[in-house]
């Protein structure tokens, strides 16, 4: 089954790296970024079980980072890591969607302890979809595990498997599909649809995935 897969924006390059080493020493995954638009991009793209922000940062600042993933509908919970410590600035993390505020300078465990209790409050095991013998699907990051071999998705592939695995039909029209997963301002194509069923066949087995003439796509479920 994966692992804890953490998210840190930090500009100050010392810190980021502790960071990254104390969290990795304790068995978690994790990437970082420096910039605000690089992890605006990666965020896009990518699937983590915990945020870890930081407010002032070059380009895009965190607090504008959030707004900004939340609108596109990322879920995932933030910790804020910042200087920034007068009551409007927390005011304004939590109210664009922070779980947690954590004011600078801190100590280590402290901040492990907060990832732990939020870890425990959203249950992270219930993001995790068994999908045949020792084969999983981590859902919130975008991974499929099988026989401990990682598997990582793009982030229509990963909604397109969790559509397949949660919804109660039985098959899935191409107008259900471009419906659930395209967002409003994008548009949906049965070439790009194609692309992302070839490439889950590839990880899944080709029999994994039935079209049906005129109708669909059905999972088969082993």
């Amino acid at each position: 089954m994966s692992q804890v897969k953490i998210f840190i924006l930090e500009d100050d390059t010392t810190l980021n790296e502790t960071l990254v080493e104390f969290l990795e020493d304790r068995e978690f995954l994790v990437e970082s970024s420096y910039d605000g638009y690089d992890a605006e991009n990666r965020l896009y793209e990518n699937r983590y079980d915990l945020l870890i922000l930081d407010v002032n940062v070059p380009n895009l600042d965190g607090f504008s980072l959030l707004k900004s993933i939340r609108d596109f509908g990322v879920k995932t919970p933030v910790i804020f890591l910042t200087a920034r410590d007068n009551i409007k600035d927390i005011q304004e993390g939590f109210s664009v969607g922070a779980e947690d505020y954590i004011k600078k300078p801190f100590v280590l465990e402290e901040l492990l302890i907060r990832i732990e209790a939020i870890l425990k409050r959203h249950n992270k095991s219930s993001d995790i979809l068994e999908i045949g013998k020792n084969a999983f699907f981590n859902k919130n990051i975008g991974e499929i595990v099988i026989d401990n071999k990682s598997y990582k998705l793009s982030n229509k592939e990963s909604k397109l498997l969790e559509l397949f695995l949660t919804t109660g039909e039985d098959i899935l029209s191409h107008e259900f599909i471009f419906n659930e997963i395209w967002d409003y301002d994008e548009t949906p194509s049965d070439s790009s649809l194609r692309t992302y069923i070839k490439n889950l066949r590839k990880i899944l087995g080709k029999d994994s995935i039935e079209s049906i003439k005129k109708r669909g796509y059905r999972y088969i479920r082993k």
